[in-house]
């Protein structure tokens, strides 16, 4: 049977939505229609974290128990009024999508992906302004064990004069985001590096920074190496390829403070609308370059 296929108007593209009824998520019964009014309806929110960024799309076509695979080019078919970018790599530069507008978030959607982004914009590749530390737990830890450790680097972080915010991973941990200048993604890397060790000596029951299995039970792992330039990480207010359509979700410090159980960090779509009409982005202050910090 030939997939169902309809054309419908966004801020004046023409923008073809194919599949609507197709259950995404057979645990939840989430259907691609869904997952596309999901994304037109937090877009003011997201569209400024994925703007100007190059985005490498995780897709799961068929949900996330069918076939899962990273796309970084441009994916054929891509309409010519998306906007694309140039950009380097190690083994000679690439063409990728830029997500600018409404238009091409709906159009993005449509292929059923997670939005990861890099730590950079595309117009200065050569330097970094983000941080980020990618809280993951090794079962039977659990994101009440990363709410922890990312209290500690929270009040370590802020030692050098950087504020630091958290959002779910959409999955099983935490993500810690900040605004930085005036550095490249490897001195950000070895930055990063730095304070994983650190918290691991400071609390080496609960703390690993190296990314070793049998090293990771029962422990946190602090992934800091998401800041080298190559690396992406999932983009705020994405909904995962999970077994249930988790959101990665700001979050505020009281509710890392009060986490205590998986369910207590969890965020469905139906969830972060709700959020957003109370808390606003609470991830904004990251657009803000006058506070962004400066590595010591």
């Amino acid at each position: 049977m030939a997939p169902s296929k309809e054309v419908t108007e966004v801020e004046g593209r023409r923008v073809a939505l194919s599949n609507l009824e197709k259950v995404l998520y057979p645990a939840t019964g989430f259907t691609k229609a869904e997952l596309l009014h999901y994304y037109a309806t937090v877009a003011g929110a997201l569209l400024p974290h994925l703007r100007d960024r190059p985005v490498s799309f995780l897709r799961y076509p068929d949900g996330p128990d069918g076939q899962v695979f990273f796309a970084k080019n441009v994916p054929p078919g891509t309409p010519d009024w998306v906007t694309t970018a140039e950009v380097p790599r190690s083994e000679g530069p690439a063409r990728m999508v830029l997500v600018q507008d409404l238009p091409s978030l709906m159009w993005a959607a449509n292929l059923v992906a997670e939005f990861h982004t890099h730590q950079w914009v595309a117009a200065s590749p050569e330097e970094a302004d983000r941080l980020v530390l990618d809280l993951d737990p090794g079962p039977p830890a659990t994101v009440a064990h990363c709410c922890e450790v990312a209290l500690w680097l929270r009040e370590r972080l802020a030692g050098d004069g950087i504020e630091v915010h958290a959002k779910t991973s959409g999955a099983k941990g935490l993500h810690l985001l900040a605004g930085v200048r005036g550095s490249s993604s490897e001195r950000v890397s070895e930055y990063a590096k730095a304070l994983a060790v650190e918290a691991e000596r400071a609390m080496p029951e609960l703390v690993v920074h190296r990314m070793t299995r049998s090293l990771r039970p029962g422990k946190v792992f602090v992934d800091w190496s998401q800041n080298a330039a190559r690396k992406t990480t999932a983009a705020p207010y994405t909904v995962r390829a999970r077994t249930r359509p988790g959101v990665s979700t700001p979050v505020t410090w009281e509710e890392v403070a009060g986490c205590r159980k998986e369910s207590d960090l969890f965020f469905s779509p139906a969830d972060v609308p709700p959020r957003l009409a109370g808390h606003g982005d609470l991830l904004a202050p990251l657009f803000d370059r006058g506070a962004a910090g400066t590595l010591p």
